[in-house]
């Protein structure tokens, strides 16, 4: 089975690394065969010498990637503005369709490139990888630390993770959404010089905190439930479950993740991005009806 890559320049590190875990984790059914890529990485390898380096054919144009392979997968994993136009016709394919993390910019965007997909019958989906968003029945095979909170009743929950919350808070979202499985109602932000915490209150009335670090920290989370608590950080192997549930849906077409918990957590994610820019004030979420 062929797939196609797009990517906004391949020189990132899920370009650079799923060829090799998508061929082993199926036994070498699935092969990355073709590649596009809108630009070269600036101080990086361009899109010719990615394509050499690692066996893949360069196509000219999306058109083409799509007309050869038998699935797709839109990385640009830093570029999430770019996911709607650089899967259009991908999701016109009818061709399984996999759109890396973070899948789109608003609730708004993600609503749409699933009603595009639902549309044309393309069967299509996104995860950030650390965990398989609100798919309790799929948690115990990816973060382990995770499914083994899939049957308690969450009440509170602080997450920590590092970097940038645009390009990284899908991480710690994903999980919190996850496992407190209701709808996030407001957020409020407090923003330090090299750091930021989101406080989370959702329609029930539960909370959630994730705070993260500018120049880097461990994904450590804590949960409180009934009967107990518990601290953790993730060390199992969440990116190799993620890769076989890829290949699963490679090979059955059959959607691991609802889109509607994708939605509500680009709808998070939306409002969190407002609340920094406006620390103090509480921001509404918007409805995640698709």
């Amino acid at each position: 089975m062929n797939i196609g890559f797009i990517d906004y320049y391949l020189d990132e590190w899920h370009a650079n690394n799923y060829p090799q875990m998508l061929s082993e984790a199926s036994g070498g059914e699935l092969t990355v065969k073709y590649a596009y890529a809108v630009k070269d990485k600036p101080n990086g390898m361009t899109t010719d010498e990615w394509c050499e380096k690692y066996g893949v054919i360069k196509c000219k144009s999306i058109e083409e990637l799509v007309e050869k392979s038998d699935g797709i997968a839109v990385l640009s994993p830093d570029n999430c503005e770019l996911h709607e136009e650089l899967s259009r016709l991908p999701l016109m394919s009818k061709k399984p369709t996999y759109i890396d993390k973070t899948f789109a910019p608003t609730a708004a965007a993600a609503k749409r490139i699933f009603a595009l997909g639902q549309s044309e019958n393309t069967p299509c989906w996104s995860t950030s990888g650390y965990t398989l968003a609100a798919s309790p029945v799929l948690l115990d095979e990816f973060a382990a630390e995770y499914g083994e909170l899939a049957d308690k009743n969450i009440k509170a929950a602080t997450l920590i993770g590092p970097l940038d919350f645009e390009t990284y808070s899908i991480h710690l979202l994903e999980p919190i959404m996850m496992l407190m499985k209701a709808d996030a109602k407001r957020v409020i932000a407090v923003k330090g010089t090299e750091w930021h915490t989101l406080s989370v209150e959702f329609c029930d009335g539960r909370a959630a905190n994730i705070t993260q670090f500018l120049h880097g920290a461990p994904f450590y989370s804590v949960f409180s439930f009934d009967g107990g608590k518990r601290a953790f950080e993730v060390k199992s192997d969440y990116f190799g479950e993620f890769i076989k549930q890829l290949v699963k849906f490679y090979r059955t077409k059959q959607v691991p993740v609802p889109h509607i918990d994708t939605v509500r957590i680009m709808a998070l994610r939306e409002a969190g991005i407002k609340a920094l820019s406006l620390p103090g004030q509480w921001i509404g979420v918007e409805s995640s009806d698709v």
